[in-house]
């Protein structure tokens, strides 16, 4: 279907069906920008794909914006927060406390992500759902009324700027990790002990019981897991709702988005349950390890990783903020080279 089929968006879902519509009803790439880049990337002063993953990523960019020469002007990092009705298991050897002096931290300007943002020449804005109020605890109560679900995704929305170049979306959530690893549980058909890590510090014994907590989350919601909707809701968090509605936001705006990891990767999941190209738009800052948990989503989402063998697990969206950079680097090749014709350098054979 035609890009000029799907208006940019200007509301926000008020509703389950509303936003049950817009997961499936997504605009696509516009792929005549796509091949243009591509063939601009066949005249430049290089052997064809010799700068690899760089020339996908430009292409990419273009496909989303819809702009035959991409730019990065306006750059959007989002570090969405919420606490978790989980952690009265003690599912993270960190007090839920700790949620709140981040989000002050990074109001303050003394986290990595700020630092990172500073230097990737990006705006950065911290958002906390919900007031930090916990989720419900999932193994014996939905996380999230469908109102107070659909609050935390328009709040996502509502984040999004009209005008931005690319988003990288961030989370914040003292025991968000085990609800990414229910959420990936139950979109799997798996068990927690599948998707259980040591997330911010657990030993072998804490990853077993977080597993165990998991387990129970799933049985407890087991009839209605068929819904990726209702796994985000019942299983999910503020902050995670808030991510998936800010994703689905930008693919309606044709804004491309890179995901930080693999409490986001999770966030998003559902959509691509509902649709199959739905985080086409989406690109994956990292994978802390080649075989984890993150590499596994990835996977199974179809992520490929822009950064890999750094080691990353920080999460507050410091690993896509860390990927801009190399964007800016991929739009300057893209850009700025010379043609073989401009150069007078004689093409291959």
């Amino acid at each position: 279907m035609p890009s000029s089929s799907f208006p940019p968006l200007t509301s926000i879902p008020n509703t389950l069906q509303d936003l049950r519509a817009l997961c499936l009803s997504l605009p696509p790439a516009n792929t005549q920008v796509q091949d243009t880049i591509t063939q601009r990337e066949a005249t430049l002063t290089k052997p064809p794909g010799s700068l690899g993953q760089l020339e996908e990523m430009t292409r990419w960019l273009g496909g989303w914006q819809h702009r035959v020469s991409p730019r990065l002007e306006e750059v959007q990092v989002l570090i969405f927060a919420g606490n978790h009705g989980v952690m009265a298991h003690r599912v993270s050897p960190w007090p839920v406390e700790v949620t709140a002096q981040m989000v002050r931290n990074f109001e303050q300007g003394g986290a990595a992500i700020n630092q990172i943002a500073r230097i990737a020449q990006a705006e950065l804005a911290v958002v906390p759902v919900h007031n930090l109020t916990p989720t419900a605890d999932c193994t014996h109560a939905p996380a999230m009324t469908e109102q107070e679900f659909l609050n935390a995704v328009q709040a996502g929305f509502a984040a999004v700027p009209q005008t931005c170049d690319l988003l990288c979306l961030g989370e914040m959530g003292i025991g968000n990790t085990t609800i990414a690893s229910a959420l990936c549980a139950a979109l799997t058909n798996q068990n927690g002990a599948d998707w259980a890590g040591q997330g911010t510090g657990l030993d072998a014994a804490g990853t077993r019981h977080k597993a165990t907590i998991i387990d129970a989350a799933l049985a407890h919601h087991a009839p209605h897991l068929h819904d990726p909707l209702e796994v985000a809701r019942r299983l999910g968090g503020y902050e995670l709702a808030a991510i998936l509605g800010a994703t689905l936001a930008a693919r309606h705006r044709r804004i491309p988005v890179i995901l930080d990891g693999f409490v986001c990767t999770a966030a998003v999941a559902p959509l691509m349950r509902l649709h199959p190209d739905a985080l086409e738009h989406t690109a994956l800052s990292h994978c802390p390890t080649e075989t984890g948990h993150t590499a596994r989503l990835a996977g199974l989402l179809g992520l490929k990783p822009i950064l890999s063998g750094l080691g990353l697990r920080l999460g507050e969206a410091s690993g896509a903020a860390l990927a801009i950079p190399i964007l800016r680097a991929a739009l300057a090749c893209h850009t700025g080279m010379a043609t073989f014709a401009q150069a007078s350098v004689s093409e291959h054979i």
